[in-house]
């Protein structure tokens, strides 16, 4: 939902990984995914500015925060 809200209003689309990040960042409950590993093969990537704004904007729109 999320990611589609970011298409609709702004007019690009979000990675899943980007989502989590700002949730990570925010501090909200993350979810232990059943494929998760111990460790990371490449470092995350941190999503830039506007994509921060765009998915914080969506997290309040659907009451997340």
């Amino acid at each position: 939902m999320i990611q589609e809200y970011v298409e609709k209003k702004y007019g690009f689309k979000v990675h899943t990984a980007y989502i989590a990040e700002v949730k990570r960042s925010l501090g909200l409950t993350m979810y232990d995914a059943p494929n998760a590993v111990e460790e990371l093969k490449q470092p995350r990537k941190c999503p830039p500015k506007e994509k921060v704004e765009a998915i914080a904007d969506a997290l309040k729109y659907f009451e997340v925060i």
